[in-house]
């Protein structure tokens, strides 16, 4: 008899020692995926009627736009409270007379985050943004397409509703790009739901 136990132990004890090691591994992932708000600024040029020579002249448009779209992230954590995030977002709207504009953000850096069930998180992401504006007949768009530089600092909240899985009550994020050559200041406002790996 004892030795059937010893062989038991034998066998599942390096099972148990995997299983639990790799759950220890799987808390290093998680990937977030949402909805995402951005009121953007947004500037554009529109040829004048009139021109003289080889000068015409050019109103500058701006607005601010309600831009709605989504935001996927992923986080490898080096330990219990410091991670490295990815996040990539896309928002989508209109402006000048039914031009289509896409930004797209590409960034990262380090997340600080406490655990538990209610774990707030902090980050300071670096990267770039794109930006793309469609032309109509009457609108000549500065740059039309273009990327720059980006930086998104913000804080959150994560609600842990199931072994792996968490709700991201809220996001918000500073999000400020270069476009044109100006600084742009706009607030990005997410939420959505975590799995944890």
């Amino acid at each position: 008899m004892s030795m059937r136990i010893s062989r038991l132990v034998a066998v599942f004890a390096p099972l148990i020692l995997l299983f639990s090691g790799l759950s220890k591994a799987q808390d290093k992932i998680a990937l977030f995926g949402g909805y995402s708000f951005v009121h953007a600024p947004v500037t554009a040029t529109e040829a004048g009627s009139g021109c003289v020579g080889n000068s015409c002249i050019t109103v500058l448009l701006g607005t601010h736009l309600n831009l709605h779209g989504w935001e996927a992230s992923g986080e490898y954590k080096t330990n219990r409270w410091l991670g490295l995030a990815a996040d990539f977002s896309g928002h989508y709207g209109s402006a000048f007379f039914g031009n289509a504009v896409h930004i797209h953000t590409y960034l990262l850096g380090p997340q600080v985050s406490l655990p538990g069930r209610v774990s707030p998180f902090a980050h300071a992401l670096f990267g770039a943004a794109h930006e793309t504006i469609g032309n109509s007949p009457s609108l000549q768009v500065s740059g039309g397409t273009q990327t720059s530089f980006a930086t998104g600092l913000g804080v959150g909240i994560d609600i842990k509703v199931l072994p792996r899985v968490s709700v991201r009550a809220i996001q918000l994020d500073y999000l400020l790009t270069r476009f044109n050559s100006i600084t742009q200041n706009q607030p990005r406002l997410s939420a959505g739901i975590v799995f944890h790996l």
